[in-house]
């Protein structure tokens, strides 16, 4: 597929900051200090960087305000907001910008302090008219109802739900940045507190502070940073809809469209794919996303994760870091997807490192199952 410059544009830095809880710090000092990090990682400064990409949950001038924090004079800023999958279409259109040479190096960051600020997930919209009389829990009611939308068409359960958040957790295990490291069971998934049916609070994701930030460059500048460049393949996204109530299909994601663009631009399949990150504000999103991104039929993710077929050891590595669910999840997650990504190609995570991995896709969620997109990288421009 033409259009995205597949292979000519690398993430070159990568860094997290404040993961679990930074009391004193605001979301805007997190992700400087994650951006600081991420250029000292590609042995770049702040004066190299002339493209800026911020999303902040409660700053929709960011990109400027970030700007005059960092003390940089940008070509570009992008404050896209498009929830968590924005940071996957800020790496897109980063991509183009360096591959025409409107920018020489883009720093793409995020920073949220919500648990030490509110210790809630904090609320960037509000539900429609039309879907405020029933007063569901925004955002939780929407991904249950495509949960128990799925449970009746595919015979989906409880426990293969809980799968999900077991095979997270096994991972956070061997990640010493996790916030959530104790053993978990099905057992204790299954019968954790409802919070909307059929979801309960274990199926849920962290409430945490945090930020990441990453950095790319043209793939010719690339060679001469301080670490290994990790090559952007392809990047391809998709919008079905704003409220739940509007949804299409409750068991089908735009992920099925922004998935088979991105496998066209890198020339890849499923198959291909060795290491998968995706946005798991919610164990079913895990199941659903799966399956709309080619790892298994419809109806069969359920089935796809028993006995721990995504865990450690499993069929397929999947939230190697343990995820929303028990890595952390300070608003939006889809950037640490990428950092997670990133260093699993650098062979850079000791105990949960996936053995030769080579590529990897990072998978973001925007809204409530509203926008979709998909990023592969590799660690070469192409695969052949």
């Amino acid at each position: 597929m033409e259009g995205f410059p597949s292979g000519r544009t690398a993430i070159v830095g990568a860094a997290t900051f404040g993961i679990g809880k930074a009391p004193g710090l605001d979301a805007m000092d997190l992700a400087t200090h994650a951006s600081l990090r991420a250029l000292d990682d590609a042995g770049l400064a702040l004066s190299d960087v002339d493209a800026l990409f911020i999303t902040q949950p409660q700053d929709t001038l960011a990109g400027m305000s970030f700007a005059d924090y960092l003390g940089v004079r940008p070509r570009i800023t992008d404050c896209n907001r498009s929830g968590g999958s924005s940071f996957m279409l800020q790496l897109a259109h980063a991509a183009l910008a360096l591959d025409a040479g409107y920018c020489d190096v883009a720093l793409i960051a995020y920073g949220s302090n919500q648990a030490t600020a509110s210790g809630k997930l904090v609320q960037t919209s509000r539900n429609a008219f039309w879907d405020a009389q029933y007063k569901p829990l925004r955002p939780v009611s929407a991904y249950a109802l495509a949960a128990a939308r799925h449970m009746h068409e595919y015979g989906t359960t409880k426990a293969q739900l809980a799968e999900v958040a077991v095979a997270a957790r096994g991972w956070a295990q061997s990640n010493p940045d996790a916030c959530r490291r104790e053993p978990l069971t099905i057992d204790e998934v299954v019968g954790a507190r409802m919070i909307s049916d059929p979801l309960g609070k274990l199926d849920c994701c962290l409430v945490t502070d945090g930020a990441a930030a990453i950095v790319m460059t043209r793939a010719d500048r690339a060679r001469d940073c301080a670490k290994t460049p990790v090559y952007a393949l392809a990047a391809a996204s998709a919008v079905t809809h704003g409220e739940i109530s509007s949804m299409p299909d409750l068991t089908v994601t735009g992920a099925t469209e922004s998935g088979a663009r991105a496998y066209a631009q890198a020339g890849l399949r499923p198959d291909d794919i060795d290491v998968v990150q995706v946005y798991d504000a919610f164990t079913i999103n895990t199941i659903l996303f799966l399956e709309d991104l080619g790892f298994c039929p419809k109806g069969e993710g359920g089935r796809f994760v028993e006995n721990g077929a995504i865990a450690p050891g499993g069929r397929l590595a999947v939230n190697t870091s343990g995820g929303g669910l028990s890595y952390c999840h300070p608003g939006m997650f889809g950037l640490f997807t990428l950092v997670e990504s990133i260093r699993q190609l650098r062979g850079e995570c000791g105990a949960r490192q996936v053995p030769g991995a080579g590529t990897a896709l990072a998978h973001g969620n925007g809204g409530l199952l509203s926008s979709q997109a998909t990023v592969i990288l590799g660690n070469a421009p192409t695969h052949s």
